[in-house]
């Protein structure tokens, strides 16, 4: 009981946990805030992160992001196993805000995806950052 009545061991046992919460804090507020536009482009290009939007066939159609494959949100419980052949591949969640997105990356980590992520703003996000969209060919 000495340990804790030390006025310097409380110092230490406050800076220890003060470090510790520090150290966590940039993982615990990245999960859910998404990736920018530019993480994007570096996960993509570096580890050739897989890029899935799952808005509407008409909205996919206007304008998706260059390497996006479209998989629909009601689709993607059933089809969640075509995402990636390997499920530790970063896979990108689109939709055209960064809203729907959620949903579809719970979806996924729960279907054993390792590495999924929102983009932050969706397509809005992505042009609104002076970024390319290709529409479909009809």
């Amino acid at each position: 009981m000495k340990f804790f009545t030390n006025p310097f061991n409380l110092v230490l046992i406050v800076v220890v946990v003060v470090s510790g919460v520090m150290l966590l804090w940039p993982t615990l507020t990245r999960r859910n805030r998404g990736l920018s536009s530019s993480e994007a482009i570096l996960l993509i290009n570096r580890r050739n992160a897989v890029v899935i939007d799952v808005r509407t066939a008409q909205a996919y159609a206007v304008g998706h992001l260059p390497q996006a494959r479209h998989l629909p949100a009601a689709d993607l419980s059933a089809k969640a196993q075509q995402v990636a052949k390997n499920k530790v591949t970063p896979v990108i969640v689109v939709c055209q805000t960064g809203q729907q997105s959620a949903k579809a990356l719970d979806v996924l980590q729960q279907a054993g995806y390792t590495e999924v992520h929102s983009l932050q703003g969706g397509v809005d996000g992505w042009q609104k950052a002076g970024l390319p969209v290709v529409a479909s060919k009809a």
